[in-house]
């Protein structure tokens, strides 16, 4: 079951995100060689119209070969037509006007963009799915503890305490507790209780105390000192909850990921804690011992995450060609194919560097 959704996780995945590039450039009328599922030798392949489509033998993504994509082919002329990228897989010759080196920047640019953007529609897909299916499932506002010589155990709040407002705000999850605490800035809160079949309204003072972020940094916060009681309740959606909440939280996937960017750039977060495919795959693994749930929702998340990394502005990645084309948009002038080639050797650098990193530290921790 764990390689069964590794495959198609991982799959499914790289091959949206091809699929992005391919629907956007049908739409825009530009040629494509070969939209492929899966790498490696062929298994299976037919071709419709000038597109050749392939089943290839390992199925972890897909790829998009574009008419006329080499850099080679940027300028217009008779030699542009002769290039092995302007020609079908059985020779035939792509038209002039279905070159993609020969398309206005703009489209070049709605090309690239498509693999991430369908990244993002992905998660938020998937999101939506479970959120409709399942409805949203948090902690409750219940107390489990109350940490002695607190604000909490001052103000005479008791572990089994269901918190069900704070200053007048209806409270469903622990988060929206956790919120009305972070916002109140040390002012008081009035807090209604159901304390068994009783209801009693109580007023605390959080206090600014020290503690852990999630990225291990020291911050001060207004706190209560209670420990939520990891009873879990689940509130019903419908459809229309359900879109906005998906797109709240692949937003909050997204935010979450450039967080830990620049928390890594702050060496906040510690070089050796970056992960690759081998900690990917045990993630994926770990959530299909649990259940399928968990892996749509760590699917949605890694989609998010997927969208993201690429818009990064590294050569290679479609961020990188997104920085070319805007710099050639602004300057009116295409970067010479030895630029071009120099910034897309850098880019492989660079990848490879991160890419024999992370699976470094993967190996560590695994025969840690």
């Amino acid at each position: 079951m764990g390689v069964i959704a590794v495959v198609l996780v991982l799959g499914g995945l790289i091959f949206f995100h091809e699929l992005g590039h391919f629907l956007v450039a049908r739409l825009l009328g530009i040629g494509v060689k070969a939209f492929a599922l899966g790498f490696g030798p062929k298994i299976f392949s037919f071709r419709s119209g000038m597109t050749e489509y392939r089943l290839c033998a390992v199925p972890l993504g897909g790829y998009v070969m574009l008419a006329g994509e080499s850099p080679d082919d940027a300028e217009p002329g008779p030699e542009a037509l002769s290039e092995p990228e302007a020609r079908t897989a059985d020779g035939e010759q792509f038209p002039k006007e279905l070159l993609f080196s020969l398309r206005p920047v703009w489209q070049r640019m709605c090309v690239v963009a498509a693999g991430p953007v369908f990244n993002f529609i992905l998660a938020w897909a998937i999101y939506w799915a479970l959120f409709a299916s399942q409805g949203q499932m948090g902690l409750a506002p219940t107390i489990g503890q109350v940490l002695p010589d607190s604000p909490a155990a001052s103000a005479g709040i008791l572990a089994g305490d269901n918190i069900l407002t704070a200053n007048g705000h209806s409270l469903t999850f622990w988060e929206d507790l956790t919120k009305e605490v972070q916002g109140s800035e040390g002012r008081p809160l009035t807090l209604e209780i159901k304390r068994g079949k009783e209801h009693v309204t109580i007023s605390v003072t959080p206090e600014l105390r020290q503690r852990k972020n999630v990225f291990g940094e020291t911050v001060q916060s207004p706190m209560l000192g209670i420990v939520a009681a990891r009873e879990i309740v689940t509130l019903e959606l419908d459809a229309a909850q359900s879109l906005k909440l998906s797109g709240t939280e692949t937003w909050r996937a997204i935010v979450n990921m450039v967080t830990a960017l620049i928390k890594m750039i702050e060496r906040v977060i510690p070089a050796d804690s970056i992960g690759g495919p081998i900690l990917i795959v045990q993630l994926i693994n770990r959530e299909a011992q649990e259940g399928m749930i968990g892996v749509f929702a760590l699917a949605a998340a890694l989609s998010a995450n997927l969208g993201f990394v690429n818009l990064l502005p590294i050569p290679v990645l479609d961020g990188g060609h997104l920085a070319l084309f805007t710099l050639e948009g602004v300057t009116r002038r295409k970067l010479s194919v030895r630029a071009r080639n120099a910034a897309m050797r850098l880019g492989l650098a660079m990848l490879a560097a991160l890419m024999i990193f992370a699976t470094y530290n993967d190996l560590r921790r695994l025969f840690k």
